[in-house]
């Protein structure tokens, strides 16, 4: 089916853009959101006699997406959920968690189609969600889903929580290992460096020596 564009859709066009797409895609999604108008003969000449206010009305919309991106792109928003030793929740984090977390920390109110989610999270941990404030405008939040507040705070941190306490432990201990040889390495490598100097400078001082001593010979022929 052929539609003229009313907005920017990803990866299909631009507002004014006659397209063609899938039927089903067009009648379940396009038409109905509002997104789109059939492309046909009267359809064209409405839109063109449109263009105007619809554009202007999209550059104010993108102009209101751009303020709140700046509130929110990069932010971290902290999610409090029950969840097993393993890191499983019992349940998930879907797009409605998300549209109440924004509007709730930020005051933010989007549709659940405007958060770019591709299957509820379902694992504790940090979480980068892409959030289309207006079609040309994205941002991206990071979900730190926790079972408690002190959990949420080590994972900002870098620590990794999901697995049985020991296998955690095993992995704190092995980038503890991993930072000891890293230091090991960097103080050897600094040693050998000075080493290196100190040679450079007896080297040199020989050399002034030997120097020195044959000039007193030549001065003394």
């Amino acid at each position: 089916m052929k539609v003229i564009l009313l907005e920017r859709i990803e990866k299909l066009g631009n507002m004014g853009d006659v397209v063609t797409v899938k039927d089903g895609y067009a009648r379940n999604f396009l038409l109905p959101q509002g997104k789109a108008l059939r492309a046909t003969k009267e359809n064209l000449e409405r839109f063109e006699r449109e263009r105007e206010e619809l554009e202007r009305r999209n550059a104010e919309a993108r102009a209101e997406a751009e303020k709140q991106a700046e509130k929110v792109d990069g932010a971290t928003i902290v999610l409090i959920r029950q969840a097993g030793e393993m890191g499983q929740l019992y349940g998930s984090v879907s797009t409605r968690d998300i549209v109440n977390a924004l509007k709730e920390e930020f005051g933010i109110e989007i549709a659940r189609t405007q958060v770019q989610l591709d299957k509820p999270i379902k694992i504790i941990g940090l979480h980068d969600v892409t959030v289309r404030l207006h079609p040309e405008v994205a941002v991206t939040i990071t979900l730190n889903v926790a079972r408690n507040e002190e959990e949420a705070e080590l994972q900002a941190k870098g620590e990794i929580l999901v697995g049985s306490a020991a296998e955690r432990e095993e992995a704190r201990a092995a980038a503890e290992a991993m930072l000891a040889e890293i230091e090991a390495a960097r103080a050897e490598a600094e040693a050998e460096e000075g080493a290196g100097e100190e040679d450079g400078a007896a080297g040199a001082d020989k050399g002034e020596a030997a120097e020195g001593e044959a000039n007193e010979r030549k001065d003394e022929a």
